[in-house]
């Protein structure tokens, strides 16, 4: 029986170590053309990235928006502070 158990588990871990094998070989095979299909999906993303940063800041137009707080702010300064006499 003791024989039979170790029988087992030698044939056990001899199918492990083909599996293991059979994948190893799968990887080494594969693996240039999964680094190529990364390196497109990287380039894909920081493409979109970098545009969707770039038509941010050209569609907010920051500089338009500070000149216009700064004139809200220059006619505020000349109309000076709102009290309950003025108000």
């Amino acid at each position: 029986m003791a024989e039979k158990d170790a029988e087992n588990v030698k044939m056990h871990n001899e199918r492990l170590l083909l599996n293991r094998r059979n994948e190893l070989d799968y990887w080494k095979k594969n693996a240039e053309r999964i680094r190529g299909r990364n390196r497109l999906t990287g380039l894909a993303i920081g493409a979109f990235v970098v545009g969707m940063f770039g038509y941010t800041i050209l569609s907010v137009k920051q500089e338009k928006i500070m000149d216009d707080i700064d004139k809200e702010a220059k006619v505020q300064i000349w109309r000076g502070p709102r009290t309950g006499a003025n108000s």
